[in-house]
């Protein structure tokens, strides 16, 4: 079984469903009571937020780079980001770390066009659902097309 380093943190509530959905999957496939071998760093939320809205974007990729090298170090042999408007600096991460980087625009493709469809809503922060780390990856690899709410009807709450 291969160890998954997990960079988390950001919230740590969505942290949660990956180790559990994880887990559960490996107690599925294997039975009794085996569990996934899991390393995870969890970030501190309110400095990525800070870079967030201040425009640090290299700096949260830096932050995160760092902690993947330390994962990697402690024995992960593949990261998964548990979240998706991160992946805004996963380039960053890639280039730093060698270590197979599960990409989730790449997992939500696959099982997009997996069950036979090619547009979809797209609900998200404001950063995953206006730029274009998530959505143009979805179209560019695997010709997707994603519909946002408007800004005026998002802001209705």
């Amino acid at each position: 079984m291969k160890t998954i380093g997990l960079l988390g943190g950001m919230s740590w509530e969505s942290t949660i469903p990956y180790y559990r959905l994880i887990n559960e999957g490996i107690k599925q496939r294997l039975g009794g009571l085996h569990s996934a071998q899991v390393l995870l760093h969890s970030v501190d939320f309110h400095e990525i937020e800070e870079c967030q809205r201040r425009g640090e974007w290299d700096k949260t990729g830096d932050i995160l780079a760092e902690a993947a090298l330390g994962l990697q170090r402690a024995g992960a042999e593949g990261i998964v980001l548990c979240t998706n408007t991160m992946h805004k600096v996963a380039d960053a991460i890639e280039s730093r770390c060698t270590l197979p980087f599960l990409h989730i625009a790449d997992a939500t493709g696959r099982a997009i066009t997996g069950a036979g469809m090619t547009r979809v809503a797209l609900l998200g922060t404001r950063y995953t659902m206006e730029q274009d780390f998530y959505r143009g990856r979805l179209t560019e690899q695997f010709s997707i097309n994603c519909l946002i709410p408007e800004a005026d009807e998002r802001a209705k709450n």
